[in-house]
């Protein structure tokens, strides 16, 4: 699946859940649809969680 087919895929869960169940119901499936990729990049490899931690406390790195 690429980008553009995933990309569309979830835009249009979220537009038919907006449309279906409300406003609040949208922002409770997009949250979801964030931590379940981030929860997937994590599986995959592709975040490290050590790195952006620290980006988050101000660390960085010269590298």
């Amino acid at each position: 699946m690429t980008a553009t087919t995933a990309g569309a895929a979830a835009g249009a869960v979220l537009a038919l859940t907006w449309i279906v169940l409300g406003f609040w119901a949208f922002v409770l499936v997009a949250i979801a649809m964030l931590i379940g990729a981030a929860v997937g990049r994590v599986a995959e490899g592709r975040l490290d969680v050590r790195a952006l931690a620290d980006a988050f406390r101000g660390r960085r790195s010269s590298l």
